[in-house]
């Protein structure tokens, strides 16, 4: 029996690293495949699903379901009713997690109210009115510092930029961005260094397309403006 174990678990062995080697070689065909097919579609990736010769692919930032052949398709959400798991909305929420750690945190006006040992991330336009709405339910947190991300909409806001400057270049960032958003009082302007065009790639490259949204240190989002008890409880969701 002892002779025979090692030779068994070597077999063992050999079969999984088979077995996992031609289900990536499957993989890579059918992403091959796909981008031969649909040359014009953005493929992220392609996995194999929780169902058996069903693979998931993200087209963009959008699920589907195909075959091997890359043929038919089905978009849509994946369930396990055993479970009550939505698969699909998990893996949309992990692919869309953000490492918080890698945020330029200097970019950022910085708020501390309490200890400060919960930690937030919002992205906010000065002249967003659900922007300024947030920031009285952010007012209502305890214990937690907030970072807040500059990120004026243009288009929709001629002026924000130039308050958000303003706000940067102010002697106390943190109260002049209060002052700002909750009475309404810019700051005089003066020159200085700011990362206002920096936050937008920043926010552009995140996939945040709105404002206010907020980051969890988790890498989770809250997009709009959420009241002070929808925030706690988000906060107390907190992902491993």
């Amino acid at each position: 029996m002892s002779c025979k174990t090692p030779m068994a678990a070597l077999s063992l062995l050999a079969l999984t690293l088979s077995l996992a080697a031609q289900a990536d070689e499957t993989l890579t065909a059918l992403e091959q495949r796909l981008q031969e097919r649909y040359p014009a579609t953005r493929i992220e990736r392609v996995q194999a699903s929780e169902i058996p010769g069903l693979y998931e692919v993200m087209i963009g930032r959008n699920p589907a379901y195909t075959d091997a052949t890359g043929r038919y398709f089905v978009f849509g959400h994946l369930f396990d009713l055993q479970t009550q798991r939505d698969l699909t909305a998990e893996r949309l929420e992990a692919q869309q997690r953000v490492a918080f750690a890698e945020l330029p945190l200097s970019d950022a006006i910085k708020t501390i109210r309490g200890a400060g040992e919960r930690l937030l991330a919002v992205f906010s336009d000065p002249d967003c009115p659900y922007c300024r709405r947030l920031e009285d339910e952010l007012a209502k947190l305890d214990n937690v510092t907030v970072y807040t991300f500059a990120y004026p909409l243009e288009s929709l806001h001629p002026q924000a930029r130039d308050k958000a400057v303003a706000v940067w270049c102010a002697p106390d960032r943190a109260r002049a961005w209060a002052e700002l958003m909750q009475a309404g009082k810019v700051p005089p302007k003066r020159p200085c260094a700011h990362p206002i065009e920096r936050n937008i790639a920043l926010a552009q490259r995140l996939g945040i397309q709105g404002t206010p949204t907020l980051l969890s240190a988790d890498g989770r989002l809250l997009p709009g403006a959420a009241t002070s008890e929808r925030i706690e409880q988000w906060l107390a969701e907190r992902r491993p």
